[in-house]
């Protein structure tokens, strides 16, 4: 077992192990959980650490590659092809880390704790498989893999009256958003001439023979839609607030902070370096969509009283910018959103682990009911305060160098939504998030919080770490950017590149006749 496979292989070890231990053994059962999670977060810093100086095949480190399905007769070929760059490495750290952090806080689940633990190992695993993976096959396989406990959690271990409705809402719109992804996956399949699902492969394939213009604007706005509502792209984003805020604790860090990063992944991956005039076609409504993510969420985030929906639309509208940076399709921009994309992965993570330890504590989060806690909880307030402020955007945490990233990189394309999107961060972002610390942690002490204890040693770890590597991140951002970004310049260069047909499009035919009846008639 090479350590890029152990690394998403050991949670689901550890969830055929934990079905093997009998129910009333919890101890044990949470044991295994935190040991595997904990020993997968190690292997991905170890992968990060060895990065720089492991060998390239493909522009890719680490590279596995087992025969696994041929079929000649039916043109197919599924194989087990793994690998890092730049872009999924950062999202696999992150993702392990969130997984143990996520481990950690799970605590608060009472019952069926046996199958609790063994959906969040699946989950998790199926998580850092999709980001390994380099056949489409596997890549779609463990996305779905990790999407499933996502609905069974909710539904069995979810909170609130809206729980039944809030299952049933996140089931259709994220069934909806895989199938079409599914469908524009196997149309480039088809359309590729390939006879393979290998990502490498394809993308060899496509250089030496771009697909038609037609097929690419077919086939691309099905990607697009189907990994945009994955994400919450703005309007296909109601069931983001809503899912998040009934879910349990542990299934909100993992979705919000991890999991919903396999659209933009794919996006980045597949649909526009393989698809360039598809993309071209669609980037500038991209980015106008960008500013329903930014600022309309940002507004609903603002009338919220409850602290998780308040975060969960805030989550959604970060997600705006991440669309924003990938559609300007320059370095700083792109590289940008891939920093935005890990760096909401923990800052997710903190804040719906931090919304669930004061609903534990507290019963409730409707923000009306507290107030003056800071004093009760002056851990758990100081790391809100923290979370926030990286929320906003402040300097010294990594959310404000992808966040200044993508703005830079998006001016030059898009002056009239960078513009938009810049005012929607700094008033609306700071004014939702700074209430928000304001009504819960400030304000006059409430006798019924007076006997309110603050978060135990253990408890404190989960939030310790996310900290820890958002305030990294944010004061040494070349540790992520510089690995980033040689992998980013390709993909540029694969979606500036033109399909050889485009000129035969009826629009671009007559412009070219007009240019040359023009060029005609003028006297030399």
């Amino acid at each position: 077992m090479s350590l890029l496979s152990a690394i998403f292989l050991l949670p689901l070890l550890a969830a055929l192990l934990v079905l093997c231990i009998p129910r009333n053994y919890k101890f044990v059962i949470r044991l295994v959980t935190l040991g595997a999670t904990f020993a997968s977060m190690l292997l991905a810093l170890a992968l990060f650490a060895k990065y720089n100086a492991a060998s390239v095949e493909n522009g890719f480190k680490f590279v596995e590659r087992h025969a696994w399905v041929s079929v000649s007769a039916l043109k197919l070929d599924i194989g087990w092809h793994l690998g890092v760059d730049g872009i999924n490495l950062g999202l696999i750290v992150m993702g392990a880390i969130v997984a143990f952090a996520a481990a950690c806080v799970s605590r608060e689940i009472k019952r069926l704790e046996k199958e609790y633990y063994t959906l969040l190992l699946v989950m998790t695993g199926g998580i850092l498989g999709a980001f390994a993976s380099l056949n489409l096959f596997f890549f779609y396989f463990f996305h779905e893999l990790a999407l499933v406990p996502t609905f069974i959690m909710i539904g069995f271990w979810g909170h609130g009256e809206n729980r039944n409705y809030a299952t049933f809402k996140i089931t259709i719109y994220l069934s909806l958003g895989a199938l079409l992804a599914l469908a524009g996956l196997i149309a480039l399949y088809l359309q590729s001439g390939a006879n393979t699902f290998d990502i490498v492969e394809l993308t060899k394939a496509v250089k030496a023979r771009p697909l038609p213009l037609a097929a690419q604007s077919l086939i691309f706005p099905l990607l697009l839609f189907g990994f945009g509502i994955l994400v919450s792209l703005w309007p296909f984003h109601t069931w983001a607030p809503l899912g998040y805020g009934a879910a349990p604790t542990a299934t909100a860090m993992l979705h919000a902070g991890v999991l919903k990063k396999f659209g933009l992944y794919g996006l980045l991956r597949v649909g526009i370096p393989l698809m360039p005039d598809g993309a071209s076609a669609w980037l500038e409504i991209l980015a106008f969509l960008c500013l329903g993510n930014i600022v309309y969420c940002g507004l609903v985030a603002m009338r919220q009283k409850d602290l998780n929906l308040l975060i969960g639309n805030s989550s959604v509208a970060h997600m705006g910018f991440i669309f924003l940076g990938i559609a300007s399709l320059t370095l700083v921009g792109v590289t940008g959103a891939v920093v935005v994309m890990v760096a909401h992965g923990f800052l997710a993570a903190l804040t719906f682990g931090l919304s669930g330890a004061l609903r534990e504590k507290t019963g409730t989060l409707e923000m009306e009911k507290l107030g003056g806690l800071l004093r009760q909880i002056p851990f758990l307030g100081a790391a809100l305060v923290m979370a926030m402020l990286a929320g906003c955007g402040l300097p010294g945490f990594a959310n404000f160098v992808g966040e200044a990233m993508v703005l830079f990189g998006s001016w030059r394309a898009f002056p009239l939504v960078t513009t938009l999107a810049t005012w929607g961060a700094l008033i609306i972002g700071a004014v939702y998030m700074l209430r928000a610390v304001r009504n819960i942690l400030h304000g006059p002490e409430k006798s019924e919080w007076a006997a309110l204890k603050d978060a135990s040693a253990w408890a404190k770890v989960p939030f310790v770490l996310l900290l820890a590597a958002l305030l990294l991140l944010g004061v040494w951002p070349r540790l992520l950017t510089d690995k980033i970004q040689p992998s980013v310049a390709p993909i540029i260069a694969m979606a500036e590149t033109k399909t050889a047909d485009k000129a035969a499009r009826p629009g671009d035919v007559k412009k070219a006749a007009g240019e040359a009846k023009q060029r005609a008639v003028q006297p030399r």
